[in-house]
C-alpha cells in the first residue's frame, strides 16, 4: 500500500489552485480542460482538488462542502516549513482566515493554523525536531 494523493472538494478548482500557488508557493502540475479536477506539485505525493459536482457523483448521500460548514473539518494538511510567521503572513494576505496564530509548542515546533478560502484547514508548522 501507498498514499497517493489527498483530493479536496471544493467549490471552484482554479480559484483552490491559484490559493495555494500564491499563499503557500505551490507549483500547479495539472488542471483538467474541464475545470473540475487539478493537482499541484507536492512532492511524491500529490495534493489534489475536486469540483464539488465530482463528489455528488460519487457519494450519492452526499459530503460536507468545507466552504459551507460553520468550523473546520476534522481533519488539516500539514504543511512545513523553516519560517511559519511569514508563511502565516502571507497565507492571510491571500484570503486564509486565522484560526491560531504561530505559537511555540512544548516539543520546540512552531505550529499555526488556518482556514484557506475553500474551507481547508491547514496547519504550518517547523519540522519536529528542528
Amino acid at each position: 500500500m501507498q498514499f497517493g494523493y489527498t483530493i479536496i472538494y471544493v467549490p471552484e478548482v482554479e480559484k483552490s489552485l491559484q490559493f495555494f500557488e500564491q499563499a503557500f508557493g505551490f507549483k500547479r502540475r495539472f488542471l483538467h480542460e474541464s475545470g473540475t479536477y487539478g493537482e499541484l506539485e507536492t512532492g511524491s505525493t500529490a495534493l489534489a482538488f475536486a469540483d464539488h459536482q465530482l463528489a455528488e457523483m460519487n457519494f450519492k448521500t452526499g459530503h460536507v462542502a468545507a466552504h459551507a460548514s460553520p468550523q473546520p473539518l476534522g481533519m488539516e494538511l500539514g504543511l512545513v516549513t523553516d519560517d511559519v510567521h511569514a508563511a502565516h503572513a502571507r497565507a492571510l494576505r491571500y484570503g486564509a482566515q486565522e484560526l491560531a496564530a504561530p505559537n511555540s509548542k512544548p516539543w520546540g515546533q512552531i505550529v499555526s493554523y488556518v482556514r484557506c478560502p475553500d474551507g481547508t484547514l491547514v496547519e504550518l508548522c517547523t519540522p519536529v525536531g528542528a
